[in-house]
């Protein structure tokens, strides 16, 4: 089944950029309550006129780079960078070591991530030098992002789709950021794939889906079922073990620890519509989930006005008509059942009981053939691309000096 072809990328209805300040560029780690406050409010600072930004809360993102907070820190270390033209700041940018990643993925491997820089080719290669040389001096040899910290939180650069906001949990960006990329000297390492998928009416998937649905479903040991309120604990419990079984081995991945997956569904929780969590069961054992989510961002966009916020995001609350996939997983030892068409498809009915009219698959592995095939097979249109990058951290060599032009000789002089 071939690949449907992403929609020409438009983008963001921003203004020009204003001329780069010539005031003094520094970059330094960030120290103290200051830099700590500037580094979490530069999202906002930097991106508050587009259109498309969906505004996050200064507290998630001080609740991501406090080292007591965010249970990342009890596996890995990071440094945060802060760029600043003057006293004002025009850049950031994480440097990471995760041991899991090193020993699943790339043994002298690093991370980079959180970077946020204004349309200012020199402060970000600052950035990016300064983040190449931390992860250097640790004696690693390459650095890929950017990631939150790991794959399990919001990753990627918006490299194609900018006509319109992200969902939930997906990153947003400006449209000058690919080239900033670029010319850092960075290069594509994986690309991740975001799917429109359309709720048909009565929610029922186009009849080549349906029939694998119907096959997976229709096995004796097959049971399906949503979430379970009354053992909710139970069930996220599930949804961990087979998300570590299902993604052990997929490109960057690292096992959650238990408070790491603790912290993430706590963040979930108001978010969560037990119709949307859907489980297979093969003999009694979850062996197989698919985890969707109400796009929250669709009512996030309405509390920009902070004056009125709350009424507005209330409001649009309840005319939220799109969910994201935000995880599928199955048991190794049950991939050969369909049991992803099956969850997908009874989901896919809640979601049309629910009110929604469309879901975003994202994001999938740009390599991740079945996973495709399916956002395909249920009618998915490919609309937005994210990029991973790559950079090699060895020093880059200084230009080879000329050597001065030798003198003419001149018979009978000396040399």
């Amino acid at each position: 089944m071939s690949t449907s072809p992403a929609r020409p990328a438009r983008p963001a209805p921003t203004a020009s950029a204003p001329p780069v300040s010539s005031a003094p560029l520094t970059v330094r780690p960030v120290r103290g309550r200051a830099d700590t406050a500037a580094f979490a409010a530069l999202p906002g600072a930097l991106h508050r006129g587009d259109p498309y930004r969906v505004p996050s809360a200064g507290s998630d993102q001080r609740a991501l780079i406090d080292r007591r907070r965010n249970p990342f820190f009890e596996v890995g270390t990071a440094e945060l960078f802060l760029a600043r033209r003057g006293r004002k700041a025009v850049g950031r940018i994480a440097a990471a070591v995760d041991s899991r990643y090193q020993a699943l993925h790339d043994a002298r491997g690093g991370l980079f991530g959180l970077f946020e820089c204004a349309d200012d080719p020199r402060a970000a290669a600052a950035l990016f030098d300064a983040a190449a040389a931390w992860l250097r001096e640790r004696g690693l040899e390459t650095m890929l992002g950017p990631l939150g910290f790991s794959v399990h939180d919001e990753c990627g650069v918006l490299v194609e789709g900018f006509d319109g906001p992200p969902t939930v949990m997906m990153p947003y960006n400006p449209a000058y950021y690919p080239a900033l990329y670029a010319a850092c000297g960075l290069a594509k390492a994986k690309d991740l794939l975001s799917w429109r998928v359309p709720v048909p009416p009565g929610g029922e998937p186009p009849e080549a889906a349906a029939r694998a649905a119907r096959w997976a479903a229709d096995a004796p040991d097959v049971r399906l079922r949503p979430l379970d309120p009354r053992r909710r604990e139970a069930d996220l419990a599930a949804v961990r073990d087979i998300y570590t079984d299902a993604w052990s081995g997929n490109y960057a991945s690292v096992p959650m620890t238990g408070r790491e997956f603790s912290h993430a569904m706590e963040r979930l929780r108001p978010l969560v519509r037990p119709e949307l969590v859907w489980f297979a069961e093969v003999r009694g054992e979850p062996v197989a989930f698919t985890f969707w989510l109400p796009d929250a961002n669709q009512a996030l966009r309405a509390a920009r006005d902070m004056l009125l916020g709350r009424l507005r995001t209330a409001r649009a609350a309840r005319r939220i008509d799109r969910a994201r996939v935000i995880l599928t997983g199955v048991r190794a030892a049950h991939r050969a059942r369909g049991l992803t068409a099956a969850l997908l498809a009874e989901a896919q009915r809640a979601a049309f009981r629910l009110g929604y009219t469309e879901s975003e698959f994202s994001w999938l592995l740009e390599d991740n053939r079945d996973a495709n095939r399916y956002a395909e097979a249920f009618g998915g249109v490919l609309h937005r691309r994210h990029r991973l990058y790559r950079r090699d951290l060895a020093p880059r060599p200084a230009p080879a000096a000329v050597p001065a032009p030798a003198a003419p000789h001149v018979p009978g002089a000396r040399r």
